[in-house]
């Protein structure tokens, strides 16, 4: 493929002085035509393909050593990593059936190959175990749908950090925390699992930070945000049910937030905690988080989920974040059945929890959720590594 040529131009990113970009523009105006029209060079004509195999084995020495190797290369997320070695890798695939050269998607922005054996790769670095596989390749799989705009929000400015939201049995199976602090450090399913996520996101898909990934102030949550649902505690269907899935389904729901916000009710009936949500809800894309007490006064005065939309859909606060500053052209009119998810999940208190994201109107971005299938061999692993979980001493 012939080389680009590139101009730099000095405007500021997303600038709307109009003085500052006519003057930028006509500063570069002869660069750009004479780029645009000088003839190509050999090398640019033709460029030379780069050779040569990428070792099996890629370094041998102490932890230490190792993690040095992996972070000098970019392969880490700054933490230290669990050495993937063959034996680690061959053990955390047995969390699924599909071969480990099977392509599960391509992902932006170096259109890498997903395949088993990597995406068990950076697994092992996160530190998750086997019974977490069929989770990440569901959730490499919505990844590659176009509805969640991964292709946006992976290389945007903005610094959005993919959310997993996990319903079904698969949620005990592992030991995912669905209560008191589940967004919190401190549990392995949680935090490796969407450590795992990043970990592919950046060695598979490319994304470098300051590179491909563009994240202006960055965003703690690409770390790890991974959830479930309480649906033992929930007084309403299960998010899987309203997404189109049996009960008996396990599944993994993604969206991309930029924005974590913690709040209380303004009151402990059902209006003060609508009226808390309306003052907090906009037209973007949300995942709200709604501990079960609160859910349980909200169902108990007759509010369904879809209710809840509803009155949300007519009592949010208008979505100003999503106007074009150089245009002033009025918010998209966002479908709040479409782009809220309500989450029931968290301990006993009073907050309830929002993350927030570009709307559908902005990105013609949605939810996606995609059902997580589970190897033949899935109760033998759930009982090898069930018990696999904080047993505090007692004060």
């Amino acid at each position: 493929m012939p080389g680009i040529r590139i101009v730099g131009e000095s405007v500021a990113c997303e600038s709307t002085v109009k003085s500052e970009i006519e003057e930028g523009i006509a500063a570069v105006m002869k660069d750009v035509v004479e780029a645009l029209t000088k003839p190509l060079i050999p090398e640019e004509k033709s460029p030379k393909q780069q050779t040569g195999k990428t070792p099996r084995i890629a370094f041998k020495g102490s932890l230490q050593e190792v993690n040095r190797f992996y972070y000098s290369k970019g392969w880490t997320d700054g933490l230290p990593i669990i050495p993937p070695t063959a034996e680690a890798v061959a053990e955390m695939m047995t969390g699924t059936d599909l071969p480990p050269d099977q392509v599960v998607a391509t992902l932006i922005p170096r259109k890498g190959k997903a395949t088993i054996e990597k995406i068990a790769v950076n697994a092992v670095m996160a530190g998750a175990l086997p019974t977490y596989m069929p989770v990440l390749i569901a959730a490499v799989q919505s990844f590659a749908d176009p509805k969640t705009r991964f292709d946006t929000f992976e290389v945007s400015t903005g610094s959005w950090a993919p959310f997993l939201a996990v319903n079904g049995r698969i949620r005990n199976d592992i030991n995912i925390n669905c209560s008191s602090g589940a967004l919190s450090p401190g549990n392995i399913a949680n935090a490796a699992i969407g450590r795992a996520v990043g970990l592919i996101v950046k060695n598979i898909g490319g994304a470098r930070k300051a590179v491909e990934d563009m994240g202006v102030i960055g965003n703690p949550g690409k770390y790890s945000l991974v959830i479930g649902e309480d649906e033992e505690e929930s007084p309403w269907e299960p998010l899987s049910i309203e997404r189109g899935f049996k009960k008996e389904d396990n599944t993994v729901t993604v969206f991309f937030p930029n924005t974590f916000i913690q709040t209380v009710p303004v009151g402990t009936d059902a209006k003060g905690i609508l009226d808390t949500l309306a003052g907090t809800v906009t037209g973007t894309m949300s995942s709200l988080i709604l501990i079960p007490s609160w859910a349980r006064v909200l169902s108990s005065e007759g509010w369904t989920k879809q209710k809840v939309k509803e009155y949300l859909a007519q009592h949010a606060v208008p979505n100003t974040s999503s106007v074009i500053p150089s245009t002033g052209a009025s918010p998209p009119k966002v479908d709040m059945d479409k782009s809220l998810m309500i989450l029931v999940a968290g301990g006993p208190g009073s907050f309830i929890a929002l993350l927030r994201s570009a709307g559908p109107g902005f990105f013609e971005n949605s939810l996606v959720t995609k059902k997580i299938e589970l190897p033949k061999n899935w109760d033998k692993l759930v009982a090898k590594y069930k018990n696999l979980k904080p047993n505090y001493e007692k004060y």
